[in-house]
C-alpha cells in the first residue's frame, strides 16, 4: 500500500523528495501515514477534498483485494 500512496503523492506535489510515508499495522488494519510540506497540502487534499477522497478510495479498493482494512492519514510534515 505504501508504494501506491507514494506514486500518487509524488505525482501531485511540487517537491516529491520532501514527503514521508509510513505504514502502521494494528488489530484494526493498516494505517498509511502521508506527511507533506505545508505548501503542498492543498495539492494533496484537492478542491473540497476530492483528491484525498480519491486516494482513499483507491487504497481501500486495493486493500479489499488483499483482505485488509486500509486507511490514509494525511497531515503536514513537521520541520
Amino acid at each position: 500500500m505504501k508504494a501506491i500512496v507514494e506514486v500518487m503523492a509524488k505525482a501531485l506535489v511540487e517537491d516529491p523528495e520532501n514527503i514521508t510515508i509510513n505504514e502502521k499495522e494494528d488489530d484494526r488494519g493498516l494505517l498509511v501515514e502521508l506527511r507533506v510540506p505545508e505548501h503542498d497540502m492543498g495539492r494533496v487534499i484537492g478542491k473540497q477534498g476530492r483528491t484525498a477522497k480519491a486516494m482513499r478510495s483507491i487504497v481501500k479498493a486495493a486493500g479489499m483485494r488483499t483482505g485488509q482494512h486500509v486507511w490514509i492519514d494525511i497531515d503536514v510534515l513537521e520541520k
